[in-house]
This record gives structure tokens, C-alpha cells and sequence, in this order.
């Protein structure tokens, strides 16, 4: 509670269409806000509140609303939320927050965080990020220990995608580093094929952990005793949970398609010398002597909400008040 306004917690909903990725996104920035406001956080599955066009255009709410405390804010991430936010955005006097750019007019809301590979001009309710939000925070400290994580995605609109090139430069990898231990892991899209080779490196130095396999806090575990992290470029949001970690992160090779804003948004990260090329290993293997840039836009996002929506909740040092 802020004492000095005697403004009670905010309560924030949130929107999910349960895909992985936008939840880590919600959660990331839910988390934030939860650290500088004492956020009151409700999850609403969008799918349990079917809502008909007319009421997202209108701004009716659905004749069925979450039995949830009355929100100060509600977010939504995922087009599968919109309809839903959309015919929330005048319940109770509440503001509304979409994140990734929406295939709504943004003047339907009243402020969007969007990723700068999405080439929209920033505005005053508008905030740009580097890659996209998540919920990994900034390691502290790195460990000293030769132990390298390696993250798998899949085939995508992004890259081409080739099996063989990523057991290939693995290989080399390993060959080139053989006193490291190394954490394999891969993703829903990952071909079934190469998940099999993946399991056959499993060994005394290797461990392969199928996605089946892990839990919420496992990713964050490892990055916490990883020296180095190596990561398919396909997905954004796993090269941006790797470069928030703080762990040096090298991108393995794949051919990046024409035009596609998240290959630009992946190479923007490595032109700020957020992570390294293949071509630039021993960079990355290296031992770091001291902290290096990071990315911690979750934080950054937190802020700047705080900042147009939820001041009265936070101090004069921007943070919760306790």
C-alpha cells in the first residue's frame, strides 16, 4: 500500500490465449509490476469468454465478466485475447494495454508495448522494446563453471530451416570444447527427426531434455548455471529470454528469410552486441571478466506503465511502497 496516497494495490487482468509465448509475456510484465505496485494479478483465459465481433466493436462487455475483483488495468497478449480486451475497454473505467502489434486500430486501447521489428512510430502511449517482453530477470552473477545450454526451436516463416545444419554446428561445438557439460533442449516445433538425433548425444558430458520434460522455473535454473547459452535464431522470444538472462548468447547459423522483420529484429539485438554470431564462438565461450550489455525490457515496460497508468501506486523512487 502507498501510504502516502492511501491508493490500495492495483488489480490488473490478464489476458491469455494460453500460448506459450504470449503468456511469458503477460507473466514477465505482470511479474514487474506486481515488484514496483504490489499488483493485485488476475489471469483470465480469453476462450473461457466467447465474445461476438459486435461487442469488440461496441465496447460491450460479455454478459458473463470474470467474477474478479474491478481491474485498474487489463492486458492482453495474443490475437486470440482481442475481441475480448476490446469489449472490456469500458468496464469499470479500466485502461487497456495490448502487447505485439495488434490487427485492431491502436486508437481502440488506451496504450500498446510493441516490438521495434514491427516498425510502429512510438507515441506517448506507445512503448517500443528491443525483441519481446519475458519473464527471465537478469542474472546477478555468472557462474565460473564451464556449462553451456543449448535451446532448439523449429521450422519457421523466418529462417530456413535444416536438421542437419544444426546437428553440424553442435558437433563442431562440442568437438571444440570438450571439457564443457552441455543441457540440450528443444521446443514444440522442433522436428521430430532432430529431436531423435538430440536424444542420441545423450551422454556423461551431455544431457538432452525434451520440453515435455520441463517446468515453469527450469528455463530460468538453467540460465542461473549456464556459462553460455546457444540458441536458434527462429524464435524471438527465446533469443530475447536468453540475452535478458545476461548469460553470453551465441545464435546458431540459419539462413535468414527476405523481409522478415523477426531475422532484422534477432540481427538489431547483434548489432548492439547483445549476442554473437556463429562465426564469433569464442566469444562467447570465453570466460566474461565482468558484466556485459544487457536486456531486461520487462523491467523497462513495468516502468513505463507505472509511469502513464498506476502512479499513485509507487513511491517517489518508483518503487512499491511497503
Amino acid at each position: 500500500m502507498n501510504r502516502d496516497s492511501g491508493a490500495t494495490a492495483p488489480v490488473i487482468w490478464l489476458i491469455t490465449d494460453n500460448k506459450a509465448g504470449h503468456r511469458n509475456q503477460l507473466r514477465g510484465l505482470g511479474n514487474r509490476l506486481r515488484v514496483l505496485a504490489g499488483a493485485d494479478l488476475h489471469w483470465i483465459n480469453a476462450t473461457d469468454y466467447p465474445t461476438p465481433m459486435w461487442r469488440a466493436l461496441t465496447g460491450i462487455a460479455p454478459a458473463s465478466v470474470p467474477n474478479l475483483p474491478a481491474p485498474a488495468l487489463i492486458i492482453g497478449a495474443g490475437s486470440g485475447t482481442h475481441r475480448l480486451l476490446l469489449a472490456l475497454r469500458r468496464y469499470r473505467k479500466a485502461k487497456t494495454l495490448v502487447l505485439m502489434k495488434p490487427g485492431f486500430p491502436l486508437r481502440l486501447v488506451d496504450a500498446a508495448i510493441i516490438p521495434a521489428h514491427d516498425k510502429v512510430k512510438p507515441a506517448r502511449n506507445i512503448l517500443i522494446t528491443e525483441g519481446v517482453i519475458n519473464a527471465v530477470t537478469p542474472l546477478a552473477r555468472l557462474t565460473s563453471k564451464p556449462e553451456a545450454l543449448v535451446l532448439i526451436g523449429g521450422p519457421s516463416q523466418h529462417y530456413d530451416w535444416h536438421d542437419d545444419a544444426i546437428l553440424s554446428q553442435l558437433g563442431d561445438l562440442m568437438a571444440r570444447y570438450p571439457e564443457w557439460r552441455w543441457t540440450i533442449t528443444n521446443s514444440r516445433r522442433t522436428p521430430k527427426a532432430l529431436s531423435d538425433s538430440l536424444s542420441e548425444l545423450q551422454g556423461p558430458r551431455i544431457s538432452v531434455v525434451d520440453h515435455n520434460q520441463t517446468h515453469e522455473g527450469w528455463l530460468n535454473h538453467q540460465f542461473a548455471s549456464s556459462r553460455a547459452v546457444w540458441v536458434t535464431p527462429d524464435s524471438q522470444s527465446m533469443v530475447c529470454e536468453a540475452v535478458t538472462s545476461g548469460v553470453p548468447t551465441g545464435l546458431l547459423d540459419l539462413n535468414p528469410r527476405s523481409g522478415s522483420r523477426v531475422a532484422n529484429g534477432v540481427e538489431q539485438l547483434a548489432k548492439k552486441g547483445l549476442l554473437a554470431h556463429w562465426a564469433d564462438h569464442a566469444s562467447i565461450m570465453a570466460e566474461q571478466p565482468e558484466r556485459h550489455d544487457r536486456l531486461w525490457e520487462a523491467d523497462r515496460a513495468g516502468r513505463w506503465v507505472m509511469q502513464i497508468f498506476l502512479g499513485k501506486y509507487q513511491n517517489k523512487d518508483g518503487e512499491r511502497t511497503r
